[in-house]
Formats: structure tokens, sequence, C-alpha cells
């Protein structure tokens, strides 16, 4: 595939606009890429911005009063948003989640909500609605997130101790009121409600087994997710990665648990259950066990630059192609355009950085500058 490469549009990362074939009428239906894997996932972030400082994601040493956050100008309009969303779902594109940052802090989020849970599949069926966030203000969004159409959230939790929990955050958030953010999204009806713990070792892994017997039996879906190699800011050392088959050995030498298969194809997490039916935990092993083979999901962030993966070190400007681009003399595309370029971007994708983390081509693009995880969700 042919790109135009332009100045970097913003301060973060590098970027090229998607080229528009000449014939977009024999644009595929449900592309897939040069692996044979579908386009079903699409994760949009919706800020930059985030009221925490976790040590894995946002360190206060980069994140500091002086970064600059991105404009609201340079966001997509939720309209942008809603538009690119319809089109990916003509795609093959059936789910969609928000992520940030911490996308609560986008004002008045429950519209955009409203405008995606309005959109329709080719088969007629509206998308699956999911949200991460990290639960600081939940509390008093979960019902109008609700009613907006919001399926289900999923809340990041790092620690149940309140010290512990206030040391990874980085700015003393008690973990009371994220625990009251999550009953909120329970009562709401944003379930299955599922809760993600970053493990590093050595910091909060002390923590599995608390946790674990904190939400046992609840309904709450709680995932161990190994730490992660993401972007280049969060000091990532290979010795702080706790194996998931670990998590998985000191739970089930408390309580019992047996493998379960997965929902879906491009499933990150493994999921186990209770055999005393006291419900189910999830591992996702990005670094132990890669998932690539069969990864669905692409990425949008928040000024409208595309992603095919989590670690990736370039993206596809998409704002340019749905506002026009001046620099390069580029406008506005049509909705038939739009699809045409998406799908030659997917066709084109071969990325699987955690099958070849340990190569020399996976160390290659760890020497890169990667996307931030705040930057693009996870």
């Amino acid at each position: 595939m042919s790109e135009r490469i332009i100045p970097i549009v913003d301060h973060h990362y590098a970027t090229s606009v998607p080229s528009v074939p000449a014939d977009t009428g024999s644009t595929p239906q449900q592309p897939t890429d040069r692996f044979h894997r579908p386009l079903h996932d699409l994760r949009i972030s919706v800020t930059d911005r985030c009221n925490f400082r976790c040590t894995y994601c946002m360190p206060k040493e980069i994140f500091d009063k002086h970064y600059e956050f991105l404009s609201h100008a340079d966001l997509l309009s939720f309209e942008e948003i809603t538009r690119a969303a319809r089109i990916f779902m003509s795609l093959g594109v059936r789910k969609i989640r928000l992520t940030g940052g911490e996308p609560l802090l986008r004002k008045n989020l429950e519209r955009l909500v409203e405008m995606l849970h309005g959109l329709r599949t080719p088969e007629g069926l509206a998308p699956e609605l999911t949200l991460t966030t990290n639960g600081s203000i939940l509390a008093r969004k979960a019902t109008l997130l609700k009613e907006a159409g919001l399926d289900r959230v999923t809340v990041s939790l790092d620690a149940l101790d309140d010290a512990a929990f206030r040391q990874m955050n980085d700015v003393d958030f008690p973990v009371a009121e994220v625990l009251r953010g999550i009953d909120a999204a329970l009562a709401a009806g944003l379930g299955p409600v599922k809760v993600n713990m970053v493990v590093k070792r050595g910091t909060n892994d002390a923590q599995i087994l608390p946790m674990a017997e904190h939400f046992r039996g609840t309904g709450v879906v709680l995932r161990f997710i190994e730490y992660m190699d993401v972007g280049n800011t969060n000091g990532w050392r290979m010795d702080e990665v706790l194996p998931s088959q670990q998590v998985i050995d000191r739970i089930h030498a408390a309580h019992a648990l047996h493998p379960l298969e997965p929902h879906s194809a491009g499933e990150t997490a493994q999921r186990w259950a209770y055999d005393d039916g006291a419900g189910e935990i999830g591992v996702i092993s990005s670094v132990t066990r890669a998932f690539c083979g069969d990864c669905n999901r692409a990425r949008l962030s928040m000024e409208g630059k595309l992603y095919l993966c989590l670690f990736a070190t370039h993206g596809h400007d998409v704002r340019a192609l749905l506002r026009g681009d001046p620099r390069s003399g580029l406008a506005p595309v049509s909705d038939e355009q739009l699809r045409a370029a998406l799908a030659q971007v997917w066709t084109a994708r071969d990325d699987r950085y955690s099958l070849l983390r340990g190569t020399a081509a996976g160390l290659a693009q760890r020497a890169e500058r990667r996307v931030e995880m705040s930057y693009i969700g996870g």
C-alpha cells in the first residue's frame, strides 16, 4: 500500500495519510489482513488526559505540570468519531470500546455513547459498546452511561489495599472511591463488570489474593494483566513481569480453578472458573503467551490516528481524511473513499509485536518510539 508521508501532525508520533484507492467500488465487505485476521474490535481513545499518574502508564516524571496535552480543537468531535465508527462497522467492526487517558474526563461523553448506540451493522444490529475507566468518577456517571446505551464497563484497579493503591496511582486517590464506582456500575446494569489489575512483580503482586477474595462471588470478572512494554516512558523491565501462570497458581492454591473456553475468537484473556461456582477470573498474557495470531483489534486515537497494534510505532492519519489536510492539498473524502482507504490500511496490516518480542525484528521495534498506553488506551 502506498501512503503519502507528511510532516507529523502533532508532537507525539509519526503518521502518514492513507491513500485513497482509485477504484473504491472493489472494497471488500469484510477485509482481512496479511495473516487473514478480520477486523472486529475498534478501540476509540477520546482524550489523552488522565487524573491518575500510574507509574506503568503515565509516570509523573514525564506527564508533569509542564506536559502539553492536546487542545480540544485537535480532538475528533463526537460527530467525526461517530462517522468513522459507522464506516468501521461496515468493514466488520461489531464491538466498540471507549478508552483514554481517562475517558470520563471527556465532557458529555454520554452523548457520544448515545450517538454510537444509534449505529447499526449491515445486519441491523447495534454495536456492543464498552468503556474502560479508572473508576474515579464512575459513581456519578454509571446511570447516565447506561441510559445512553453503554453495555458494560471495565474498571482498572491495581490494588485493594488503600496505601498500595495510592502508591500505584501516584496522586493519593483512595481505593474506596473506585470500589464505589464499581458498585454503581453493578447497580446500573453495566455488567458483567470487569476489573483489570496490572501486576508488577515486587510492587503489587501481594494484592493478587486479596483482590481475588474480594471479588469472588460478586459477579465481577477480575482479570490480571502482565506488565507490558507499551510505549517508552514506563521503564519496563522483564524482571518486573509476573507470568500469568504464577498468578493462576497462587489463586488455585487457595481456591481450585479450571479453564474455560474463550467466548469468541480474538479474545485477549484466558478464562478460568472457580470449581465451587464463585465466578471466574481471567489472565492477559501478552508477554509470556502472545495472542497476536487472532488479534482483530484496531485503535483510533483521540485526534484521529489509527493504530493497528498496541505496540505500534506508526499511525495512519484518519483525521486528515475526515477534515482534509491543507498542507498536502487533501480535501475531505466521501464515505465511500474513507471506507476504501481504511480497508486498504487493514489489508496491509502485518503487526504481531508480541510474537516477535524476543527476535531481532522485535528488538528493532523496541528501539523505535512506540505509542504510549495513555495515548491509545489499552
